[in-house]
């Protein structure tokens, strides 16, 4: 060996020791900033997700369009959201994969105790609070809900609002009724004179928020996905299990002063309004054969709607975006 060879190999070693370590790729998790979307907080603020060997970072979104948009985008690796944000970006070629379930779907009525509606039926001519149109909530809520109170869309005035205006429209009497998920049902319950008359989740129960990827994300990055949803599948059980845990790690997500004033209990804790609205949940990291024939009707209802086309007119298959390889792995 020549002797700047055999100077050339301890230096490098040398300079490879004290190099520092690469740092890992950061895992990009987005969520909204409802219920719904709890595992992934609580994922990322109980450390799972750094426990799973993720250096995670969880970005905000404020609907599920941007939040699928970034997806698409690869700007997130992962995201929980609306099973209906992901089947529409499909059908019109996006590579995306549902991979684990979230949370069945909690969707309430509330009404104001003056307004006189007793069931889905007197809703008829009144104003109702929702979500923007096109979103899971609004699906539901005109596929499903006034259906089954024998109207149709065009019977109610729907205003699309975010949940927290819907909850002021209440207290404000701008509205009579509100179509909302939790935090929002137990907060409006809490703050204004009305009472819930239907839950969704109760009567039709579907699997509403999921965990959704980019097809080339779970190709590229498959160990990692799936350790994010062992990290999330951590996190549901301490929701399931640990309520009042849980909302120590999440309550000022969604209620930024230290207690909430309410018309019959006085002042209460953030932390046990929210323990109280995990509680009327059910999250789930598993999607069962149940669930995915949900999905499917949910498709049928976007496409019957017009929301979703597909190139030869068929009904749109929602298992060519399903993917379980995880649960099936873990044996959920």
């Amino acid at each position: 060996m020549k002797l700047k060879q055999w100077l050339t190999l301890p230096l490098a070693a040398a300079l490879l020791a004290a190099a520092p370590a690469m740092a890992a790729e950061k895992f990009r998790v987005g969520y909204l900033r409802v219920m719904d979307d709890a595992q992934a907080i609580v994922a990322q603020e109980g450390g799972f997700y750094k426990n799973a060997g993720l250096d995670s970072e969880l970005i905000e979104f404020k609907s599920g369009t941007d939040l699928i948009k970034a997806i698409v985008g690869g700007q997130l690796d992962i995201g929980v959201l609306g099973f209906t944000n992901a089947v529409a970006w499909a059908s019109k070629g996006a590579d995306l994969k549902v991979v684990g379930g979230a949370q069945q779907g909690y969707h309430s009525l509330i009404v104001r105790d003056d307004s006189g509606i007793k069931d889905i039926a007197g809703l008829k001519g009144k104003t109702l609070a929702s979500q923007a149109e096109g979103s899971t909530a609004d699906v539901v809520l005109k596929g499903v809900v006034l259906k089954q109170g024998n109207l149709g869309p065009d019977d109610v005035n729907v205003m699309g609002v975010s949940p927290a205006v819907a909850v002021q429209s209440l207290v404000g009497k701008r509205v009579d009724a509100a179509f909302l998920f939790e935090p929002y049902d137990r907060i409006a319950q809490l703050v204004a004179p009305v009472k819930q008359i239907y839950e969704v989740g109760q009567a039709w129960p579907f699997p509403c928020m999921v965990v959704i990827t980019s097809g080339e994300t779970l190709a590229k990055r498959k160990d990692d996905v799936w350790k994010a949803l062992d990290a999330q599948n951590q996190a549901i059980t301490l929701l399931q299990k640990e309520p009042a845990q849980a909302s120590k790690l999440i309550a000022s997500y969604f209620i930024a002063e230290p207690t909430l004033k309410t018309l019959h209990r006085g002042e209460l804790p953030r932390e046990t309004v929210i323990a109280e609205a995990i509680s009327t949940q059910v999250f789930t990291p598993k999607l069962t054969g149940k669930d995915t024939a949900r999905m499917q009707e949910i498709a049928d209802i976007l496409q019957a709607q017009g929301s979703l086309k597909t190139r030869d007119g068929k009904p749109y298959d929602v298992s060519s975006i399903v993917d379980l390889s995880w649960q099936e792995a873990r044996k959920l």
